[in-house]
C-alpha cells in the first residue's frame, strides 16, 4: 500500500487541501510564500496571482498583492489579467479543432479561405498556409509592423491588409520572426470556415466546455470586468497605473483577459490531453497539432546552456529541460505580463499572472517552480534577471539624460522649425503629421489619434521624441535636410512595440 502525504496549504485565506502521493517539494512547501512576497517587494509588482497544477489537481493557488497601486482591492485567483500572447494558444487550438473535426486542414493554403490575401512576396502569398501563420515562418523580423498596428484605429481586415506592404526581412519560410499581424489573420480565417467568428468560436469549442467563466475575449470586455487587474508600466522610472489597452483589432494575437482559476482548467486540459472528469473536452490530436514543431527559434543565450534547443509549435514555444519536453509561452502587453509552462511528462504546469510589464520575475517565478518538481537546484533566476534590469534602466536614464544636457544647449538646426512641419508618408504605417505647436515640433499620428509625440532638438538634425504613451518609449529621430528643404525622417519607437524603423518621406 502506497503511504499518502496530506499536503495542507494555508495562504492568507487561501486554503487548498490535496492528498498527494509524494510531498510537493521543498521550495513550493516551505519557500515559495516568502519567495513570491520578496520577489514582487523587489521588483514592484503591484499585484499577482499564480496556479500550479500537478497529476490532474490543482495544488497551489493564491493571489498576492492589490489589483492597482495604492489600492486595498486584493488579487485573488479569480482576478482578471491581460493574458497577452497566451492568446495565441487559444487561437491554435481552435483551429486544431477544427481540423480535428474535418472541417478544414492546417496545410491549406491561406487563399483557399481568404482568396484577397496578399504579402509583397509572390511566392509566400500563393504558398502559405495556415501551419506557416500559427508558427511565425512569414519571412518577417520579429514584431515587423507592430507599430503600424499595436493600440492603432485600424481593424483586422486593414491589419492583414497591411501585411501586403512589409518588405520581409528574409525570404519565405527561412527563418522565425515573431508575428502578431499573422495571428490576426489566423483569426479571420475562422469565419470563413464556420460561419462564426473568432470570439465566438473560441468561447464555444474552448472556454465553455472547460468552464472558464471568467475569462474575456476582449479589451473591452475587460475594461468594464469586476475584480480586474490594472495595468502599469514605468513613467519618468517611477511605477504608474495606465490606461487599458485597446488592442481588439489584434484580438486573435493577444486581446484575451483570465484568471489563476480558469488557467489551471487550461492546464489540466492540456496536461490531460483535452479530457476532464472522464469526459474528452478538446480532441487529443488538436493539442498534439499545436505542440509538433515548426519553427527554428534562434537565441544566442540557449537559456544559459539549460536547453539544448528552443523551437516553436502552434500558439507554444518548446524546449527541453533536464531531459524533458516543456512548453510555455509569455504574454506582454501594456502593463500586463503573463507566463504559462507545462510539462506533460510530468503531469505539471503553471500559470503567472502580473500587472505590470516591466518585470521578469514572472518567468523567472515558473521556471523555480518547475526546476523544483524536476529536481534540480535553485537557480537564482529572479536576483539575476533583476541585476540586469536595474543595470539596463541606469543605463538607459543615463543615455536619455544625456540627450537632454545636449536640448538644453539650445543648438540650432540646419533650418528653421517651421521647414520640419508638415505630412510625413511611409508606405506601411500610412501619414504622420509635425506640427509647431507652442513653438515646440509635435507628430500626430494617422493611425493612433490620441498618440503624439513631442521632438526636442539635440544637435545637427537629430531630435529626441518623447511619446504620449509611455509603452512608445523615448527615442532619438534623426532628419534627412537638402540645402534647403527637409527630406525625409528615421521614426522608431521602444523596442517593446518594434525595433524596426520607419523612414517617412516628407510630402512637399
Amino acid at each position: 500500500m502506497k503511504k499518502l502525504a496530506l499536503v495542507f496549504l494555508l495562504l492568507s485565506g487561501c486554503i487548498i487541501i490535496h492528498a498527494q502521493e509524494k510531498p510537493l517539494p521543498a521550495f513550493i512547501r516551505d519557500s515559495l510564500n516568502s519567495y513570491i512576497t520578496q520577489g514582487m517587494h523587489n521588483w514592484g509588482i503591484p499585484g499577482l496571482s499564480i496556479a500550479i497544477v500537478k497529476d490532474g489537481k490543482v495544488v497551489f493557488i493564491k493571489g498576492y498583492g492589490t489589483t492597482k497601486l495604492e489600492s486595498e482591492q486584493p488579487v485573488n485567483e479569480q482576478t482578471l489579467f491581460m493574458i497577452g500572447s497566451n492568446t495565441k494558444a487559444f487561437t491554435a487550438t481552435a483551429l486544431s479543432i477544427l481540423q480535428a473535426s474535418g472541417a478544414v486542414s492546417l496545410n491549406d493554403k491561406v487563399q483557399k479561405w481568404m482568396p484577397g490575401f496578399r504579402l509583397r512576396d509572390t511566392l509566400a502569398t500563393n504558398e502559405i498556409n495556415i501551419v506557416d501563420l500559427l508558427s511565425h515562418r512569414l519571412g518577417f523580423a520579429s514584431y515587423q509592423g507592430d507599430f503600424t498596428y499595436w493600440s492603432s484605429n485600424l481593424t483586422r481586415q486593414q491589419v492583414i491588409q497591411k501585411m501586403s506592404l512589409i518588405e520581409p526581412a528574409y525570404s519565405f519560410r527561412s527563418g522565425y520572426g515573431y508575428c502578431n499581424a499573422a495571428y490576426v489573420t489566423a483569426g479571420e480565417l475562422i469565419p470563413a470556415i464556420t460561419g462564426k467568428n473568432w470570439e465566438q468560436t473560441v468561447r464555444e469549442s474552448i472556454l465553455t466546455p472547460l468552464k472558464m467563466d471568467r475569462t474575456l475575449m476582449l479589451a473591452r470586455e475587460f475594461k468594464n470586468a469586476e475584480n480586474a487587474a490594472s495595468p502599469h508600466t514605468i513613467v519618468d522610472y517611477k511605477l504608474a497605473a495606465i490606461p487599458v489597452i485597446n488592442i481588439d483589432n489584434l484580438a486573435p494575437a493577444g486581446s484575451m483577459s483570465s484568471s489563476a482559476e480558469d488557467m489551471a482548467k487550461w492546464l489540466l486540459a492540456q496536461l490531460a490531453n483535452g479530457e476532464i472528469d472522464g469526459k474528452q473536452i478538446i480532441p487529443d490530436e488538436a493539442l498534439q497539432a499545436t505542440r509538433n514543431a515548426s519553427s527554428i527559434v534562434f537565441t544566442d543565450t540557449r537559456d544559459n546552456q539549460e536547453t539544448h534547443f528552443y523551437l516553436y509549435g502552434l500558439g507554444l514555444f518548446i524546449s527541453d529541460r533536464n531531459g524533458k519536453i516543456v512548453y510555455s509561452h509569455l504574454g506582454g502587453i501594456d502593463g500586463f505580463l503573463s507566463t504559462v509552462m507545462f510539462a506533460p511528462e510530468d503531469k505539471l504546469g503553471i500559470v503567472v499572472l502580473t500587472n505590470t510589464d516591466q518585470n521578469k520575475f514572472s518567468q523567472n517565478l515558473a521556471k523555480e517552480i518547475v526546476n523544483s518538481f524536476f529536481g534540480l537546484p535553485y537557480r537564482g533566476y529572479s536576483n539575476k534577471s533583476l541585476t540586469q534590469f536595474k543595470k539596463g534602466t541606469i543605463l538607459s536614464k543615463s543615455t536619455i539624460d544625456s540627450l537632454r544636457k545636449v536640448v538644453s544647449l539650445n543648438y540650432s538646426p540646419d533650418l528653421p522649425l517651421e521647414a520640419f512641419t508638415g505630412v510625413y508618408v511611409n508606405e506601411v504605417y500610412g501619414k504622420i503629421e509635425i506640427r509647431l505647436e507652442n513653438r515646440k515640433l509635435c507628430i500626430h499620428f494617422s493611425n493612433h489619434p490620441d498618440l503624439t509625440a513631442h521632438l526636442e532638438h539635440i544637435k545637427s538634425n537629430n531630435f529626441l521624441c518623447t511619446y504620449s504613451n509611455p509603452i512608445m518609449g523615448i527615442v532619438q529621430i534623426p532628419f534627412v535636410v537638402g540645402q534647403a528643404e527637409v527630406k525625409k525622417m528615421s521614426l522608431k519607437v521602444s523596442d517593446f512595440i518594434e525595433d524596426t524603423p520607419y523612414e517617412f518621406v516628407k510630402q512637399q
